[in-house]
């Protein structure tokens, strides 16, 4: 059995290159978690841009990989298997990891996985809390994506239960960032203004909330043009803008939306784990009503490190390991990325 596993991911402006062991009793270790952020070149723009980011991934790749060897004492000798994001992302992201990751399985004559990004984001919690029980739900909070997945088979089983019909919420945390005039990306300098402000100063809508709104689905796109039209009505009336206050009754409006709907989907289909993950799963309010609202319903909370729910190379690595334990068969060497990979297909 493989035992050195390494993770490429390239979805979006992260460059990430992870390293793992995996041990004969299915754990799973960290060795090395390298990444290059792009953030900064996507800053003056508000968001990400596609080309940019693909430029990015090509001249950090080497360089990350060579970190996290370097990092984890190790050679590419060492290496057992490869593992890769092969999709959801930006296309030129994806294959600039795609073709990387092939590259190194051909010349190191190494195992490939074609591996799902959002699984990834999950098993990357059992590199800090060990093996998840099944099954398990989890709620992916990131700029891009939110959903809460039902974990039957980190490896092979893992179904939608809910998703966003519209904005991610981390996408309306930069959106609301840039209407308060706070940098990009959104989500940090929002926690930091709420801490200042009143979560009850502002009484935001809850969106898909209603007696008639699928129980499990998430919107935010009503909210952020809430925020939005709030803001400017202030302005027009010559008052200036509270951003603690606007921060805070945000941020609470999306943790209460997340929380309650991730508790609820978990105590009716008997489930008592939850899993947050994303980059938005560093938010400290979302952490904090998680963690009061799981513990009123007996459900176990599991929020692995910052570090570990940003995109990163070792969650994907975690995931390679798991599939190489569970004796999944790799992918072909002629994989492609695919965009819009479905959440329900763990590896190509």
């Amino acid at each position: 059995m493989p035992r050195i596993v390494m993770g490429v991911e390239s979805s979006c402006d992260e460059t990430g290159v992870g390293l793992v062991r995996l041990h004969d009793d299915g754990t799973v270790e960290l060795l090395a978690d390298e990444v290059a952020s792009s953030v900064e070149l996507h800053a003056r723009f508000g968001g990400v841009v596609p080309e940019v980011a693909s430029r990015a991934h090509l001249e950090a790749m080497v360089p990350t990989v060579r970190r996290a060897f370097d990092t984890a004492g190790l050679a590419m000798s060492d290496v057992d298997a490869i593992a890769v994001t092969a999709g959801p992302g930006l296309a030129g992201a994806l294959l600039v990891g795609v073709s990387a990751a092939k590259a190194y399985a051909a010349a190191l004559d190494v195992p490939l996985y074609g591996v799902n990004h959002l699984a990834g984001h999950i098993a990357v919690d059992t590199l800090q809390h060990g093996p998840l029980p099944t099954p398990s739900l989890a709620l992916l909070v990131s700029g891009g994506h939110t959903q809460l997945l039902r974990v039957d088979d980190i490896a092979g089983k893992i179904t939608e239960v809910g998703s966003t019909v519209d904005d991610a919420a981390g996408e309306a945390y930069d959106k609301v960032a840039r209407v308060l005039d706070l940098p990009y990306p959104g989500g940090p300098p929002i926690d930091k203004a709420a801490r200042e402000g009143d979560p009850t100063a502002i009484a935001f809508p809850r969106g898909m909330t209603g007696p008639r709104d699928p129980a499990f689905d998430f919107s935010f796109s009503g909210l952020k043009t809430a925020v939005a039209r709030w803001v400017e009505a202030a302005e027009a009336r010559g008052e200036e803008v509270p951003v603690a206050d606007v921060a805070a009754s945000f941020q609470e409006a999306v943790a209460d939306v997340l929380t309650a709907k991730a508790v609820r989907a978990a105590t009716e289909s008997g489930i008592g784990t939850l899993v947050i993950s994303g980059g938005v799963a560093a938010n400290s309010r979302l952490g904090a009503l998680a963690a009061e609202r799981c513990a009123e319903a007996g459900i176990e909370l599991r929020v692995p490190r910052p570090r570990l729910c940003t995109d990163n190379g070792a969650m994907i690595a975690a995931l390679g390991a798991h599939l190489v334990a569970a004796g999944v068969a790799p992918s072909p060497l002629d994989l492609s990325a695919n965009p819009a990979l479905s959440v329900s297909t763990v590896c190509l």
